[in-house]
């Protein structure tokens, strides 16, 4: 980047570097990527920020929404942004963390997974100013011998110093030699995209680096590297992930979006703020400064919910979502519960309980039976021995769940 020092690094080009840095995990390098966006400030001319994502099965949370984020908020600072589908890397399986080989997809699933995927994508980034790539464009048409070439690029002691790799090596744990040419795809895809910047997670860092060195190898500029912390999700401890049921799905209803969101600690609220919101740095600094000074943080915390909530569904769904949460805490049942048809009454509570979805076991209705967080139209019931008779009965367990049964 010799060129790129004769322009003026502006009070603008340092404030896109604030935005560049807010919430992430490492800028590499950092100076490298001040220049370039001091080039683009002078020229006009904008950077082409890559994100790529091999189209595995989606287990899609506002956890996976946190790089999209970044590329949204690059986005809006005037650039370029490439929303790359690995189709022909997903069949080679990326063994980043891995302890084994990952079975490569079939054609048919890498296709029904990537739509999935730009469904998510759309709903944070602007479709109007996204390119969409699949890697297949160019990795397919490279062939034997250029795939012979480009490996040619990379060391295996220098592969062999990748965390994984090291790991299975000294292990003995069997590491195919296809797994290798993984990183090389990746790392050529931004040779084929001439990206000035590619994001990704922390476990994607080696790959990201093989980038900066390919593009070096042949003859371009190499791009400057953006990784993201993992989101901890509703426990505020553990990495958001369905498995630990700490997750909130992109495709949840917007009453229980939103009154998850209200469940976080106010301490983790601001780095949600940080990492999902699309306000300003300083509008959120003015707001936690407001907390700290008095202000009720649970009035932040509302408007975190709704702008979320509002990404996923509408602001006027944002609204019901706050009228419903506000009537459940008075006490109110809200609208739009499941209704389920149950047959054989009389029946007891708890097995009501369970045939409604509203605990997991018998035992555990009459355990909350017993600790008084049942309820039927707002009256607590604290009778385990308790037979419902034939008709509608509106049940609640706790404070969110409800159902509104008719018995037969």
């Amino acid at each position: 980047m010799s060129d790129a020092a004769q322009f003026p690094i502006t009070d603008a080009v340092l404030e896109a570097l604030a935005v560049t840095r807010r919430g992430v995990n490492e800028l590499l390098p950092e100076a490298e990527w001040t220049k370039k966006l001091a080039r683009s400030a002078a020229t006009g001319v904008p950077l082409r920020i890559k994100l790529g994502l091999d189209p595995t099965a989606p287990d899609i949370h506002v956890g996976h929404t946190v790089v999209l984020n970044k590329m949204r908020q690059l986005q809006d600072l005037g650039h370029e942004v490439i929303f790359l589908i690995g189709d022909f890397t997903s069949m080679i399986g990326d063994p980043s963390g891995r302890n084994a080989t990952r079975p490569p997809l079939t054609k048919e699933q890498i296709q029904a997974n990537a739509e999935t995927y730009y469904a998510q994508a759309r709903l944070v980034l602007d479709p109007a100013r996204t390119e969409i790539r699949y890697n297949s464009e160019w990795s397919e048409p490279l062939g034997a011998a250029g795939m012979i070439q480009l490996a040619s690029k990379y060391t295996v002691a220098r592969m062999l110093e990748r965390d994984d790799f090291t790991k299975r090596f000294q292990s003995q744990t069997p590491i195919s030699v296809h797994e290798f040419l993984y990183p090389l795809m990746q790392g050529y895809d931004s040779v084929a995209l001439k990206s000035d910047l590619e994001l990704g997670g922390t476990d994607q860092k080696f790959n990201l680096l093989m980038g900066r060195h390919l593009q070096q190898e042949y003859g371009q500029e190499p791009q400057c590297i953006l990784t993201m912390p993992l989101l901890e999700g509703l426990d505020g401890v553990e990495k958001m992930s369905k498995s630990k049921n700490n997750y909130i799905g992109i495709t949840e209803p917007a009453n229980t979006m939103f009154a998850k969101i209200l469940s976080i600690s106010d301490v983790q609220m601001w780095k949600w703020y940080e990492l999902l919101s699309f306000r300003s740095i300083a509008e959120i600094a003015q707001l936690k400064a407001e907390v700290e000074g008095g202000r009720n943080p649970k009035e932040a915390k509302v408007a975190l919910a709704k702008e979320i909530t509002a990404r996923f569904h509408s602001a006027a769904a944002a609204d019901a979502a706050e009228a419903d949460f506000n009537n459940r805490a008075k006490g109110g049942i809200p609208d739009d519960i499941p209704e389920v048809q149950l047959s054989g009454a009389p029946l007891g509570l708890a097995q009501v309980l369970k045939a409604a979805g509203l605990v997991a076991s018998t035992s555990e209705g009459l355990r909350m039976i017993e600790q008084g967080g049942v309820r039927r139209s707002g009256e607590l019931l604290s009778d385990k021995g308790l037979k419902l008779d034939a008709g509608e009965h509106v049940l609640q367990v706790g404070k969110r769940k409800f159902a509104r049964v008719v018995l037969g």
